[in-house]
């Protein structure tokens, strides 16, 4: 563990070095990689810093009990001895969590996806819902919202929609939404009083830059058309809803939501490199789904992951056996409980599997 610590700490003294010759801040890719890969090993090296500091206090402190000394200060040293030795605890404890694998996805702008499923309009009008639901989560975490695409029905609901999120750390906080989430409600149009069951598929997608994945200008297939839906007399005049077509997967995807053209093929490119970007994730994780099944789940979209229960005016995540009974709050955006306590779940996870040993 400690050779691992040190090559750690040899690697963020070369990024700094690096970071400083004029080829470097040049060349802006490289730029950007290596500022990520330095921003996430800074906790570990001061971390790892701060135990180093604080083995050698003790370390110091054990040599002056090895002397001769009055029953003070013997009772001060033993004291420090004590202190010097919890504090080197909770620096490896740290340290523990920091060498966790991170995903590399944490802090980048996330591209969620919704789609109505089984249940006809009521599941349109719940996907709405969640829509709204994340929007004002969003909001409270300060990060800014965008529609690239929508298809909403003529009651307003939504069979399905495509929004950006951005900001700093974005897909960390949105990253266990993907699954079947399941509403139980009664139906405004059901005269009997009778509670109906209703999916909505929801997709999280980190958004991928050009240096994550590169896409052959010759591999696409690119279709102008007449935007459909509200927006007046401009969506029977110009044709400026983008679909765009990856050839060797098969992966469509359409933007119509700008009434520029090159606004939608940026939006549309944007949602096609995360799809794809998603794509090349799910296949690595096969890989390793042998070895470790994370307690919150796959994240598979087929996966009933989260029950909205209207008459009991409960909230149930089934991935990690927590209901809450303040549905209307829930949906109104205060959703860090959940996504906390399946952080946590997720953590405690890579924890037990991890096999780290002591410092």
């Amino acid at each position: 563990m400690l050779q691992k610590l040190d090559n750690v700490e040899k690697r963020y003294k070369a990024i700094n070095e690096r970071l400083c010759h004029p080829e470097t801040v040049q060349n802006q890719n490289k730029y950007k990689s290596l500022m990520r890969e330095l921003k996430q090993l800074t906790p570990v090296v001061e971390a790892f810093r701060e135990y180093k500091d604080s083995r050698a206090e003790h370390d110091s402190v054990r040599l002056l009990l090895e002397e001769p000394n009055d029953a003070d200060m013997r009772l001060f040293l033993e004291e420090e001895l004590s202190r010097t030795k919890e504090k080197i605890d909770q620096c490896e404890e740290k340290i523990k969590l920091l060498l966790l694998p991170k995903d590399p996805n944490d802090d980048k702008n996330v591209i969620i996806e919704i789609r109505s499923g089984a249940g006809g309009e009521e599941a349109s009008l719940f996907a709405g819902v969640l829509y709204r639901m994340y929007l004002m989560y969003a909001e409270t975490k300060g990060f800014k919202p965008e529609i690239l695409y929508v298809n909403e029905t003529e009651l307003g609901g939504i069979k399905e929609i495509s929004f950006m999120v951005e900001g700093e750390g974005a897909y960390s906080r949105f990253k266990f939404e993907s699954g079947v989430h399941r509403v139980q409600r009664v139906p405004e149009t059901e005269s009997q009083g009778r509670i109906h069951t209703s999916t909505v598929t929801v997709a999280v997608l980190a958004e991928a830059e050009e240096v994550d994945i590169e896409i052959n200008p010759a591999d696409l297939q690119i279709d102008t058309f007449r935007s459909s839906g509200a927006g007046g007399q401009h969506v029977n005049k110009t044709e400026s809803a983008i679909r765009i077509t990856h050839l060797p997967t098969g992966t469509v995807v359409e933007c119509q939501d700008e009434r520029s053209q090159h606004k939608n093929k940026d939006k549309a490119m944007k949602i096609l490199r995360s799809r794809l970007l998603e794509t090349e994730k799910q296949k690595q994780s096969e890989h390793i789904a042998g070895e470790r099944k994370s307690q919150v789940g796959t994240g598979d979209r087929s996966e009933r992951i989260r029950t909205y229960n209207y008459p009991q005016s409960r909230v149930t995540d089934h991935r990690i056996g927590l209901t809450l009974y303040k549905l209307e709050a829930f949906l109104n955006g205060d959703l860090d409980e959940v996504i906390d306590a399946l952080i946590t779940a997720d953590t405690a996870e890579k924890l037990k599997s991890s096999g780290e040993g002591q410092i």
